[in-house]
């Protein structure tokens, strides 16, 4: 997500057709998300991906990961980075919450400045290599620093290549997040996962018909009862360890009670009333690269003040209680070893970490 293809409103600033804050719903139409991306690849040998996408070479230190805490697509690439540990090969910026009429902005940093590509707002990093760029200005975006210019915004894609591609740099005991052997299972339960709730909350928020929503609405609960009952089963969503799909899935979870139950109107259950989608959740949460890369106070500024169509007045609520997501989940006794043979990461990275009280909290008990 982003100020990007989520976004049906046109920008006035440079005349070109990409999305802004404010309006996300077509009136009488469904959602439809615009997945057309830029299809560059980071590859191990430079070379051309396998369908002829375009080829940058793996070398450390050479890109920057935009990555706002706030967007669910972005929120993978963060967590990918730090399970297989290439903070010290692709460097971290992280614009703020909310964006303006352009794109996100790095008003985080020092004088609103991105401290190592020196721009104010991802959209320089687009204009630097397409001026004009038509599309939607979106995070995650991998950006070679030398030249300043975006290599890829393709979120899908660069998850699958940091586990793939980036294997020289990854830390000791990295989990292999797309095993050979399970790649065609991960591939499937991955497109459902997408199609049906990770873009089908989005189908729900951003519907611009009852009809519309109410097909929505249905489509989601199915794939949400679809998922809660074969993790009733099974530990983790595809084999015995942690996937590509497991943090796919996770940061849609973490957004669901405080965003999209009661924004997006996905409000049949809240996540804390499904038993096993709830323990997975937490299971995920508490393992390190999840929970400690999940910003709650951002998720729940960006929604509700970006999204002004849905909730003009622009207040962000106080809820939900956030302290159960430490609570223990149980979920051990269906087997798995998150790691497999490999080992949780370290501390997150100084500078990188949650601030306090943005993320959960333990339940504090009455003394009386």
């Amino acid at each position: 997500m982003s100020q990007d293809t989520d976004s049906k409103q046109k920008a006035s600033d440079s005349g070109a057709d990409h999305s802004t804050r404010g309006a996300y719903v077509t009136g009488g139409a469904e959602f439809t998300r615009d997945t057309n991306y830029i299809e560059d690849r980071i590859t191990s040998d430079g070379k051309p991906g396998a369908n002829g996408e375009p080829g940058w070479p793996v070398e450390t230190g050479r890109y920057r990961l935009i990555a706002a805490r706030a967007c669910p697509w972005a929120n993978r690439t963060v967590i990918v980075r730090r399970l297989l540990g290439l903070e010290d090969a692709i460097s971290l910026g992280q614009p703020g919450p909310t964006h303006d009429s352009r794109s996100w902005t790095f008003d985080l940093d020092p004088g609103g400045v991105d401290p190592v590509l020196g721009i104010e707002r991802i959209q320089d990093a687009y204009f630097t290599r397409f001026p004009g760029y038509p599309r939607g200005i979106t995070v995650p975006a991998l950006v070679d620093v030398p030249s300043g210019a975006v290599v890829t915004n393709n979120f899908p894609q660069i998850t699958l290549d940091f586990s793939t591609e980036w294997k020289a740099f990854h830390r000791s005991g990295a989990p292999d997040l797309y095993p050979e052997h399970l790649r065609a299972e991960i591939d499937h339960v991955n497109k459902r996962v997408f199609t049906e709730v990770n873009n089908g909350v989005y189908r729900c928020g951003f519907a611009g018909s009852q009809d519309a929503y109410n097909a929505a609405y249905d489509r989601l609960w199915t794939a949400l009862d679809w998922l809660e009952e074969r993790l009733s089963g099974q530990r983790f969503l595809v084999g015995e360890t942690i996937t590509e799909t497991d943090v796919r899935l996770f940061t849609t979870l973490a957004r669901f009670d405080a965003v999209y139950h009661g924004h997006f109107k996905c409000n049949r259950q809240k996540l804390t009333e499904m038993p096993a989608l709830w323990g997975y959740a937490r299971d995920l949460f508490q393992t390190p690269g999840f929970g400690d890369t999940t910003d709650f106070v951002q998720i729940k500024q960006h929604y509700y003040i970006v999204h002004e169509d849905i909730n003009p007045t622009g207040i962000v609520p106080a809820g939900p209680d956030l302290s159960g997501w430490l609570e223990a989940h149980g979920r051990e006794a269906l087997g798995g070893r998150p790691f497999g043979d490999g080992n949780p990461p370290g501390p997150v990275r100084a500078g990188e970490e949650v601030l306090p009280g943005h993320g959960a909290a333990p339940r504090v008990e009455s003394a009386f």
